[in-house]
């Protein structure tokens, strides 16, 4: 298998179909509290491609999801969705994205039916009955859970329901922040089935993860961020998985003083 990894300097934006581009991140510098969290983070998601931004904690991967969505201002360089600046075009961008957080944020005294149907509503996105039934069965869960509570529900479980509504927004893109975080292998397993089928169909998807063999048996790309500096690329050769070995030698490579 023939998998590159290429320096900081060497990410250009050469050869690229800017209109089936999703999100870019150019030379993006955000400071938080007087620190400078990203060092001029430069990547791209396209449509139909699941990109892994990999790193450890304090890496600055979550820092990057929340200038995707706005709630962090660049310092310089520039955060885009669909071809917009997210600062200057913010309610367009949020409008394009359906975003999973770490723990989602469902409400526990709801089952799985009704929890869709309120965040629904307040998207103001109209679905029926029909389409809660399809977007639960294509998350597999399982059909005498949707009318039970949450508060029953394992992590698993709302998972599950969070992507479904993921899926019910029907956005082009999706941004998942350790989306497999305290889930069991089976799980897993099932999640990362699931968004290689969404990417499969067109989706655009950056998922922030530590989990290298996630991200290695999910990703077309891998993107290593280290204290804020995306450090390298792996590529996937097509209908293949990235090397598990390859991207752990380069965070051995990388963190070795």
């Amino acid at each position: 298998m023939n998998l590159g990894l290429v320096s900081s300097v060497d990410l250009v934006f050469e050869m690229m179909d800017v209109g089936n581009m999703k999100l870019q991140a150019d030379e993006l510098r955000v400071a938080r509290g007087g620190k400078e969290i990203l060092h001029g983070l430069s990547f791209h998601v396209s449509a139909g491609e699941v990109y892994a931004l990999l790193g450890g904690n304090g890496a600055g991967k979550s820092t990057t999801l929340l200038s995707f969505l706005g709630f962090i201002e660049p310092t310089s360089g520039a955060v885009n969705v669909n071809g917009q600046s997210v600062t200057s075009n913010l309610t367009q961008a949020r409008s394009a994205i359906a975003y999973l957080a770490e723990a989602a944020k469902l409400y526990e005294h709801l089952d799985a039916r009704e929890n869709l149907t309120y965040f629904l509503q307040l998207a103001d996105k109209q679905v029926d009955s029909n389409a809660i039934e399809a977007a639960l069965d294509r998350v597999a869960l399982r059909g005498d859970a949707r009318g039970q509570r949450l508060k029953g529900y394992s992590k698993g479980m709302r998972q599950k329901v969070a992507i479904a509504l993921a899926i019910l927004r029907d956005t082009d893109i999706l941004l998942l922040d350790e989306p497999t975080s305290g889930l069991d292998p089976t799980a897993i397993d099932e999640f990362h089935h699931l968004v290689r089928a969404l990417a499969d169909a067109g989706k655009a998807i950056l998922m922030v993860t530590h989990d290298v063999y996630g991200a290695c048996h999910v990703a077309d790309k891998i993107g290593l961020l280290k204290s804020g500096n995306l450090v390298g690329e792996f590529t996937a050769e097509a209908g293949q998985s990235i090397d598990t070995e390859l991207v752990h030698r380069a965070f051995a490579q990388k963190d070795a003083p």
